[in-house]
This record gives C-alpha cells, structure tokens and sequence, in this order.
C-alpha cells in the first residue's frame, strides 16, 4: 500500500484511468462489431471517431488504427459499389470466312 499522500493520490488516478481507459476500449470493439454486421456511411463515422479517440488517449497504436480503418472503408465501399446496376458490355460479332479449296 503506498504511504505518502501523493503515492495515495497517483494510486487514485491510475485506478480511475485504466477504468476509463478500459471502458473506451470496450466500446470501440463494440462498435466495430455492430459495423460489421450492417455497414452504412453514419456507423462508420461512428467507428472512425472512436478509433481515433483510442489514438490521442493512447490507448491504441496509430498504424492499427489506420490499418483498421482502411479495412472497414474498403467494406463500406464494396458494399455501395454492389447497389449500383451494372453495365451490359457489348458483343462483338466475329464473322468466319470460310474459303474452299479448288
């Protein structure tokens, strides 16, 4: 157990923080998770700001964020692009010649 009052003090904070820190990190997995099951531009907004708030509190690293992120915007792109109709490409007509032997 710490003795002086700034030991007590530091133990305080340091309990509050990894609380705080614990609860952050548990709502950005949730988050994610809610993301994956039905993507859409407002959840991953959601998801990007949370991620990003894990970055400045230092909770998590700046390239798994980034890596993350990039990931689950190629989802939400994939997901937009299969909505769109797609476009019937032309047929070319290749005519055979045929020439007989005499």
């Amino acid at each position: 157990m710490p003795i002086s009052l700034s030991a007590k003090k530091s133990l305080r904070k340091s309990i509050k923080n990894k609380k705080d820190n614990v609860d952050l990190k548990n709502k950005v997995k949730k988050s994610v998770k809610e993301y994956l099951a039905k993507p859409s531009e407002k959840a991953f907004s959601g998801v990007a700001s949370l991620l990003d708030k894990s970055v400045k509190k230092g909770i998590s690293h700046k390239n798994k964020v980034a890596r993350l992120k990039s990931r689950l915007s190629k989802m939400r792109v994939a997901k937009v692009e299969v909505k769109k109709p797609l476009k019937k490409a032309k047929k070319k007509v290749i005519r055979k010649t045929s020439k007989k032997m005499s």
